[in-house]
């Protein structure tokens, strides 16, 4: 008699890391089990004294099942018979399916692998008491603590314990016990953590068949969802919110909000969410009235795509996505409508320009370079319109200081660039930004005082969300402001984390009319990169110090992954062939492993290195994508980009090829560790959180190659292992 069978969420993690034959053979058992789950080539057992079933998949791994009902199965995990068949009275006491009191979710536990993963990590007895001494197991239960663990919870008397059986308990039971670890008292847990995730009538935790149709209770439903997770669809694990983030998604802000946290903590899963939340509460008129912006144009694309995939298109069309700085050329074109199209300086172009000036007016008071940074990050930055702002404009960061008659002088300067830069038809992107942000604050001035609307209203979003909010500067922020009305609920809401700026652009929000005070919130627990990759990713960062986008210091303490896998591969080659070669052994590895080309990156610091790591991966037969500033071009692939490319990216597996000392942090920087130190200690920052951006877009595994000398960020990371 056919039957339904579904597979909980935690098994198809699980099975998505087997080997391929192996996943192979779940296909084929999921098929037969459906069609004739009594036939005897399956050899389905009860556990004796559990209500769990076991049966065949191959010769070596058994799938453990719930029976719901009469024809509805759940599949909980495959295991490797020598791990768990011997005996199997051993195997009924190793697993445990229960109904979670809080949730009302069925929740399974490997009882055995908690035991294994706490016993590694367990220090010597010293008598220290038990973490959780304080608490009753009633409490924890109500707390939403896996019932089967409570005991196991009581002897815990570390942290690496604790870790240890976060790794593999139930999510919930992990965030409580973190919570309650981290010093947050009962109530404190029960509003943040639990109630978001309780269910919404009382729990019969006898009741499977209820439990399955409770929304905890995450399954996969269909072929083609099991199709996607046996054949590795890494993107489908891109776009999942977690319950506990829910509350901000859904939240009425009385302004500007801001939601912040490390790599991996879902900011930008959340950000998508919101945008989709605010789209379900605008009329049903077919208007684009919100705005979805960050940097760069790769990430914009990106963007888009996940937009499509979490709300469908529908939702998507309703949503202007656009990097910030189109963003603001679109604005400026509007205005000008010249037809004359200007040619955008990169910024050594302008600095260059900037000598060229100093040179033909024989002024050699001033460094071009100097007064091309003050230009564009004071002037331009801050959308300055007169000497009287710039006098009185903070400069903080900016190293020299300058007197007031110093300031006329760069003004003037500036005045006179500005000048050659328009009569060339030459712009910059930070020249752009700041026209857009003088555009829209003097329509925005329009609209207060009633002369303005347009297609009956004035504004032009209801909604503003913004993605990698850390890389903005001042002129952005400005032209944001002025584009939702200030003061209307829910106007702004930003995502973003300092240590990854990767674009010399500090600001403070509040001073730009962007107060977030009392509507921020903090992501602590990295739910994509493990525990292994995320200590080195760290150990890059232990020596700098990052504000918090409004004027106070950003901190990552209590930032953690729960997640456990292998300790990144940290190797160094005599000449860049090897280094190249070394790329094309490990990607073949992970080839062979069963994993997709698409989920597979080479994150490198310069785009000769892609060029070449690409021509070497083509000798070897394997097919590449290559990410430039518009996104990848194409998908079926093994992805290469510049660093600068990954911002925002995830992939299973990374390669960070190049990471030499002459390459990082770039050897044009260290010149100015005298000239000019300030600037020095910046652009070396930047680099550090450019490799720090990079190590942290690898899920499962990461290797950091290099030829010659390693890059002197690598000294923590290296010694962390």
């Amino acid at each position: 008699m056919p039957v339904t069978l579904r597979m909980l969420e935690k098994a198809e993690k699980e099975i998505s890391k087997l080997e391929r034959n192996v996943k192979g053979a779940v296909w084929d058992f999921q098929g037969k089990f459906r069609r004739e789950p009594d036939s005897p080539g399956l050899q389905l057992k009860q556990l004796r004294g559990s209500k769990l079933f076991s049966a065949r998949v191959k010769d070596d791994y058994r799938a453990i099942l719930a029976k719901v009902k009469d024809n509805v199965w759940l599949l909980l995990t495959v295991a490797h018979r020598r791990e768990s068949y011997d005996d199997l009275e051993k195997y009924a006491e190793r697993f445990a399916c229960e109904v979670n009191a809080v949730t009302g979710g069925i929740e399974f536990v490997d009882v055995l692998a908690v035991e294994n993963s706490i016993n590694e990590r367990r220090p010597p007895e010293t008598g220290t008491p038990s973490l959780f001494g304080a608490y009753s197991a009633k409490q924890l239960v109500e707390l939403g603590v896996a019932e089967t663990l409570v005991p196991i919870v009581a002897k815990l008397t570390s942290e690496e314990e604790l870790l240890g059986l976060i790794e593999y308990a139930p999510q919930l039971t992990g965030e409580v016990l973190l919570a309650l670890h981290d010093g947050k008292s009962v109530d404190q847990v029960r509003a943040e953590i639990v109630e978001p995730q309780a269910a919404d009538w009382p729990v019969d935790r006898d009741n499977l068949v209820e439990a399955l149709a409770r929304p905890a209770t995450q399954v996969t439903t269909d072929d083609e969802q099991l199709k996607a997770v046996l054949q590795g669809d890494f993107d489908r694990w891109k776009v999942f919110l977690h319950p506990t983030q829910r509350k901000l998604v859904a939240r009425d802000y009385s302004g500007p909000a801001r939601v912040s946290g490390g790599p991996g903590t879902g900011k930008t899963i959340v950000a998508l969410h919101r945008v989709a939340h605010l789209v379900s509460q605008l009329p049903d008129d077919g208007e684009k009235r919100i705005l979805l912006t960050t940097y760069t144009r790769n990430l914009a694309t990106d963007l888009r795509a996940k937009l499509v995939e979490l709300a469908g298109k529908d939702v998507a069309d309703r949503v202007d996505v656009v990097n910030i700085d189109k963003l603001a050329r679109k604005v400026v074109d509007n205005v000008e409508r010249s037809g004359r199209q200007r040619v955008v300086l990169t910024d050594h172009q302008a600095i260059d320009e900037w000598r060229a000036l100093l040179a033909e007016m024989g002024d050699t008071g001033w460094d071009g370079e100097f007064l091309a940074d003050e230009w564009s990050h004071v002037i331009l930055g801050q959308a300055l319109g007169s000497f009287t702002e710039y006098a009185r404009a903070r400069r903080a960061g900016r190293g020299r200081p300058l007197t007031r008659s110093e300031r006329m002088s760069v003004w003037q300067l500036a005045e006179r660039f500005a000048k050659r830069m328009d009569d060339n038809g030459w712009t910059t992107h930070a020249a752009t930004a700041a026209q857009a942000a003088r555009i829209e604050a003097e329509r925005a001035a329009r609209i207060a005082a009633g002369e303005l609307s347009v297609g009956g209203r004035g504004y032009r979003y209801l909604h503003v969300v913004v993605d990698e909010a850390q890389d903005l500067h001042a002129a952005h922020w400005k032209m944001l402001r002025a584009m939702v009305a200030e003061g209307s609920r829910n106007d702004i809401f930003c995502v973003g984390d300092t240590h990854q700026r990767i674009y010399d652009n500090v600001v403070s929000l509040g001073s730009l009319g962007i107060n977030i005070r009392g509507r921020s919130a903090r992501l602590t627990l990295n739910y994509r990169t493990t525990k292994q990759i995320l200590g080195s990713a760290l150990r890059l960062l232990s020596e700098e110090s990052y504000d918090d986008l409004d004027g106070g210091v950003d901190s990552l303490a209590g930032y953690r992954s729960v997640l456990r896998g292998a300790v990144p591969t940290v190797r160094g080659f005599d000449t860049l062939t090897a280094e190249l070669d070394g790329i094309a052994a490990q990607v073949e590895e992970w080839v062979t492993s069963g994993t997709p080309l698409e989920a597979i990156a080479v994150c490198v610091p310069t785009k000769d290195l892609v060029d070449r790591v690409a021509a070497r991966l083509a000798a070897a037969a394997v097919q590449t994508v290559e990410i430039t500033p518009d996104g990848p071009k194409g998908r079926e692939g093994v992805h290469i980009g510049t660093m600068h490319r990954f911002k925002g990216l995830e992939f299973q597996r990374m390669i960070i090829a190049g990471a030499s000392d002459d390459l990082l942090p770039r050897a044009a920087i260290d010149r100015r560790r005298k000239t000019d130190p300030t600037r020095y200690a910046r652009e070396f920052r930047r680099d550090r959180s450019l490799l720090f951006v990079a190590a942290t877009r690898a899920r499962d595994d990461l290797a950091i190659f290099w030829h010659g000398a390693p890059s002197r960020f690598l000294y923590g990371a290296q010694n962390g292992n």
